[in-house]
């Protein structure tokens, strides 16, 4: 369980990163040119390594359901927005935002899909989320 956690640290890690990177370029470009020199350098850097390692081809992509390609497509508009929203919300606000928005959603879908835990638990942890927004919202103005 701690290797997968630590994993899990990791991609929350290396999403931050990702998130100001592509944000600096998009002050230099823009959201949009940003999203797609993202996917593009992405696309080169995942076709290598897979060509590498192996496992480019191989699974049947014509058995996955229609909407499970979908995922590039709400990738690019994260991607996007993201890259606008960093230059003009802030990093650190940006993040909260996205980490709320993925941690409610998340939730949702735990319940919709009857997934094991604490209902409880989860609605507290998203009602402290949401209260650390407001918290830095509130700070915000008064400041």
């Amino acid at each position: 369980m701690i290797f997968f956690a630590s994993l899990a640290i990791l991609a929350g890690v290396l999403v931050s990163l990702s998130r100001q990177i592509n944000g600096r370029l998009a002050l230099s470009t823009s959201a949009m040119e940003s999203s797609f020199w993202n996917h593009l350098v992405g696309l080169v850097f995942i076709t290598i390594i897979a060509l590498i390692v192996g496992g480019l081809f191989a699974g049947e992509p014509q058995a996955a359901p229609w909407w499970a390609y979908l995922g590039g497509t709400v990738g690019v508009i994260f991607i996007a927005a993201g890259s606008w929203l960093i230059a003009r919300i802030g990093a650190a606000r940006t993040a909260l935002l996205i980490i709320a928005g993925q941690m409610v959603f998340g939730v949702l879908i735990d319940v919709a899909m009857g997934a094991p835990g604490n209902l409880w638990a989860r609605v507290v942890g998203v009602g402290l989320i949401l209260a650390g927004m407001w918290v830095t919202h509130a700070g915000k103005k008064a400041a």
